[in-house]
């Protein structure tokens, strides 16, 4: 009996330790395809940070059929990769979303222009032959163009197919780009190398790569939400500045088409233009936001029109989970 009474209690122990270091399990969606722009969530996997913040992190990626953002509203995955943009539409639409972190201080958004054009300012882009922006760009950024620079005009609009040839055929073009990805295509295909302009430094400039989650599932799981957000924080300053091979394994496993080059090149120009580390990061740490950067975003938008004035948007984030200066020992 006295046996079989320390083999129930060892059992029971067994069970406790079990229970008591489970993980919890929580999906992150990221708005495309599996790439460095996304590395410090892989990072955080493949380096087991999540597990030792006592998580078990699953990464669905996105892509041209994603519908990552509607799997949040529905709640099949806890956490997306969301913009400034949707989550202000989400507050006018009473859609209960709340932005935990901004991954990137800079959208990666850019202009791209060929070299002997002779553009020295983002204002000379007004003077191009056409500009080729996707639809998205000529009902968002285009319109503070327009109100920053008159010179800019709707009949030079040109629709983006995400095929540079029109671009490349004609030397006084614009066109679109995310700074890591299009600048290094052209240059493969043509052997220059663009002009860029971030509109990120020119004055248009909404938090990038943020950490979305519901309200509801929020207020009820405080914890595990403050893991998470702390984990990929360290996640991606370990991807930047830290040893990012299995990271970028598992990047090239989710999609196939991605190469080294392409990652490589991606980490080179999100360090060279502070994507992630410039302003408040670089002393508060990742994932930080302000109330007075958002709150002069949605100005913007309403000084073009994009929003009406009213909007709380206090109702669309927190920052009670970042600017703690979290990971920045780690830069290098």
């Amino acid at each position: 009996m006295h046996t079989l009474l320390k083999l129930v209690a060892a059992g029971a122990i067994a069970a406790f330790a079990s229970s008591a270091f489970a993980l919890d399990e929580v999906s992150y969606g990221t708005n495309w395809l599996a790439q460095a722009e996304h590395g410090g969530f892989y990072q955080a996997v493949a380096d087991g940070t999540y597990e030792k913040y006592g998580l078990k992190v699953t990464i669905r990626q996105g892509g041209p059929q994603g519908a990552n953002r509607a799997l949040l509203t529905g709640g099949q995955i806890q956490f997306y990769m969301g913009g400034m943009t949707t989550a202000i539409d989400a507050v006018k639409e009473g859609i209960p979303t709340l932005t935990l972190a901004s991954i990137f201080q800079k959208d990666p958004q850019v202009l791209l222009a060929h070299p002997e054009a002779g553009f020295k300012t983002f204002d000379d882009l007004a003077g191009a032959s056409k500009y080729i922006l996707s639809k998205d760009g000529f009902i968002s950024y285009f319109l503070w163009m327009k109100a920053k620079n008159p010179a800019f005009v709707d009949e030079k609009y040109e629709p983006y197919t995400f095929n540079p040839a029109p671009f490349i055929a004609d030397p006084m073009a614009i066109q679109q780009g995310y700074l890591t990805s299009e600048p290094l295509a052209i240059q493969k295909e043509t052997g220059w190398e663009p002009q860029v302009f971030l509109l990120a430094d020119n004055g248009f400039s909404p938090y990038s790569t943020t950490i979305e989650t519901m309200k509801p599932w929020y207020e009820a799981n405080k914890d595990v939400a403050k893991r998470f957000v702390e984990a990929s924080i360290v996640g991606w300053y370990n991807y930047l500045y830290g040893d990012n091979a299995a990271a970028n394994a598992m990047i090239k496993a989710d999609n196939p088409e991605m190469t080294d080059e392409q990652i490589a090149y991606g980490i080179a120009k999100m360090k060279e233009y502070g994507i992630a580390v410039s302003g408040d990061a670089v002393d508060k740490g990742i994932g930080c936001m302000t109330d007075e950067r958002w709150d002069h975003f949605y100005q913007q938008l309403v000084g073009v029109g994009l929003f009406e004035a009213g909007i709380d948007v206090k109702q669309a984030y927190t920052t009670e989970l970042v600017c703690q200066g979290l990971g920045k020992e780690l830069v290098k």
